[in-house]
């Protein structure tokens, strides 16, 4: 069986779709970023340096430093998929990043985004 096209596809292609759906709605850049560290761990200089790289988009999320637990939180649909249903992993963490990205332009706050919870009282 062939890999989705997804997989291969260069990774700083994809991100200025990200960026430009998210400015689309007066969202910006950074906050994209910050989407991007919270989930894979990489830090803004080796986001950089992957984009840079132009590494496929499979490898950039095969090689984050550290893919974040809390991405277990994230639920919902995109593209009429639900995320939680996924088993095949890189498709799962590429919908992950699609499912935050689509709540950054729909207005989320960045608390709720990146499943921040608020101290215990």
């Amino acid at each position: 069986m062939t890999k989705p096209r997804i997989y291969t596809m260069s990774f700083a292609r994809v991100y200025p779709l990200y960026v430009a759906k998210a400015e689309r709605k007066a969202r910006t850049r950074a906050e994209v970023d910050e989407i991007i560290r919270w989930l894979t761990g990489y830090s803004q200089d080796a986001l950089a340096a992957q984009l840079e790289a132009q590494v496929d988009v499979e490898t950039f999320l095969a090689d984050a430093p550290r893919l974040n637990p809390a991405r277990a939180l994230i639920r919902g649909a995109v593209c009429g998929v639900r995320v939680e249903d996924l088993s095949e992993s890189p498709m799962k963490e590429i919908r992950y990043l699609d499912k935050l990205i689509d709540e950054l332009a729909k207005g989320k706050a960045m608390d709720k985004i990146l499943r921040v919870t608020p101290p215990a009282a």
